[in-house]
């Protein structure tokens, strides 16, 4: 008998673009995913995301938590839930930052990866996520 895959063996890209329709679904504003890959050791994509609340970035959080669960999705760690102005969630080969609008335009960490290309909105042959997963916002 074969043994259950722990997680899911999609890319990073793949997995990506199920957050970035999950997401969008969910509210969240401008959102903006780079591909790492090759140049950083930390992630494969890395999102920045607007939330319009402390509760909708929380939300948001918790339903990106969920979504793992269901689709066997590594979750590493979650950073700044408590203060809700900038989560960072650990996705392993993927990570979400969730920033109100404030800390977005004061920090803006998309200046960062600038040189690295930026995904499009959605990436053909995927499948979205379910809306099965809901959030309060």
């Amino acid at each position: 008998m074969e043994k259950e895959k722990l997680y899911s063996e999609l890319s990073a890209r793949e997995k990506a673009a199920i957050f970035r329709s999950w997401l969008e679904e969910h509210r969240a504003k401008n959102a903006a995913f780079f591909d790492l890959l090759g140049t950083s050791p930390l992630a494969e994509v890395v999102a920045v995301v607007s939330a319009t609340s402390l509760r909708h970035a929380r939300s948001l959080a918790d339903g990106l938590l969920e979504l793992c669960k269901e689709r066997k999705f590594e979750f590493l760690r979650m950073e700044g839930y408590q203060t809700g102005l900038w989560i960072l969630v650990d996705l392993n080969d993927v990570i979400v930052h969730i920033m109100q609008e404030a800390e977005r335009d004061l920090y803006h960490l998309e200046s960062l990866w600038r040189d690295a290309e930026r995904l499009p909105d959605m990436l053909p042959g995927t499948v979205s996520a379910p809306s099965a997963v809901s959030s309060a916002s």
